[in-house]
């Protein structure tokens, strides 16, 4: 199963189990402010976040890669060249793509990380997250951090889905072509990886 389609299946499951959830009452304009700044506080985690689920793919295909075999195939004196190639396709897919998926997730984060703040922390309690202070707070905000990041990334996934899925096919036959063209093998499928 390609790891988009079982990423939006269970966001499907999560949004699912999220929406038999007791309705909860209005939030005030004072406990908005307060996630507003819990969120911008949590921004640099959310763009680590992004960069990682950019990431991913990528390893996985620079893994199959490296255990197919393909580059064993390649002459040893085109190598080095190869190498550099397909590190600059790698390093042209992340540019790209992170963007990408850091500016949606930071337009998600308060729609879906912020209704998890609200419902489960009261005023009081985000006044002290925000100046972080230590307490039990911080233990139940790290347990709904989890929570959070996974809402935040399945929707992000499956909302990026359309932009990202083109670069990194772009990437695969960029990787396969030039490891088939070094190898001398034109045609065959070299990275070996399966989506």
């Amino acid at each position: 199963m390609k790891p988009f389609v079982l990423t939006a299946l269970l966001a499907l499951c999560t949004s699912a189990a999220i929406g038999q959830s007791p309705a909860s009452a209005p939030v005030s304009a004072a406990k908005k402010e307060l996630v507003a700044k819990v969120l911008e506080l949590h921004r640099p985690a959310v763009e680590n976040m992004a960069r990682t689920l950019a990431e991913q793919p990528a390893q996985r295909l620079i893994f199959a890669v490296q255990t197919s075999g393909a580059l064993q195939r390649v002459p040893a004196d085109k190598r080095e060249a190869l190498g550099k190639d397909l590190d600059a396709d790698l390093r042209k897919y992340l540019g790209e793509s992170t963007p990408i998926l850091r500016e949606r997730a930071l337009t998600l984060m308060p729609t879906t990380m912020g209704p998890i703040l609200e419902q489960r922390f009261s005023e009081d309690e985000l006044r002290q997250l925000v100046a972080f202070l230590e307490s039990p707070l911080s233990a139940k905000f790290q347990a709904a951090g989890a929570e959070m990041q996974r809402a935040l990334g399945e929707r992000l996934v499956a909302d990026s889905k359309a932009s990202i899925e083109p670069r990194l096919k772009t990437l695969e036959k960029a990787v396969n072509d030039k490891l088939n063209a070094a190898a001398g093998t034109p045609g065959r499928a070299a990275s070996g990886a399966k989506r």
